[in-house]
């Protein structure tokens, strides 16, 4: 299958894009853990986008890309979803490839964080982040957050 990977500012996302980013992001976020919260929290505007399409140009995975100083003092990664059908394919691990990529050449080799559902730990764990040990409830969902260090990667 062919898949064709962009990031892109906000201000660079076509309207249609950044729609089906959004669809995608409720899709998994909202309807299937059936929790009801703000995705919309103002941040997208200021943020990266990372996203895949499929060969017939669906996006099947987005993650959001934060500059440092807008969540937190480093740059973070947020908002990540594979489109359900694609979970296991290997998917995810691309697009946590791509934004760690981008993330080094965008705001220089720093550290990233995250803030993960902790059942995906030993994911990220795959991509070197470590738990800073702070646990928490987020939507009551249980997340841990997560640091990746440049001596890590």
């Amino acid at each position: 299958m062919h898949l064709d990977w962009q990031i892109k500012h906000y201000t660079d996302l076509s309207l249609n894009e950044f729609h089906d980013i959004i669809a995608l992001r409720l899709e998994a976020f909202v309807v299937e853990q059936n929790c009801p919260y703000l995705d919309l929290d103002g941040k997208d505007k200021k943020c990266y986008h990372a996203f895949c399409r499929d060969g017939k140009g669906n996006i099947i995975s987005t993650a959001r890309i934060v500059p440092p100083g807008l969540i937190y003092s480093e740059a973070a990664i947020g908002r990540v979803v594979i489109q359900e059908e694609y979970r296991g394919s290997g998917l995810g691990h691309d697009l946590m490839e791509e934004c760690i990529k981008f993330s080094n050449l965008e705001f220089g080799y720093s550290p990233v964080r995250i803030s993960a559902q902790k059942h995906l730990e030993n994911y990220y764990g795959k991509h070197n982040f470590v738990s800073t040990g702070k646990e928490y409830l987020e939507d009551g969902i249980p997340h841990v957050e997560m640091l990746l260090t440049p001596n890590q990667k």
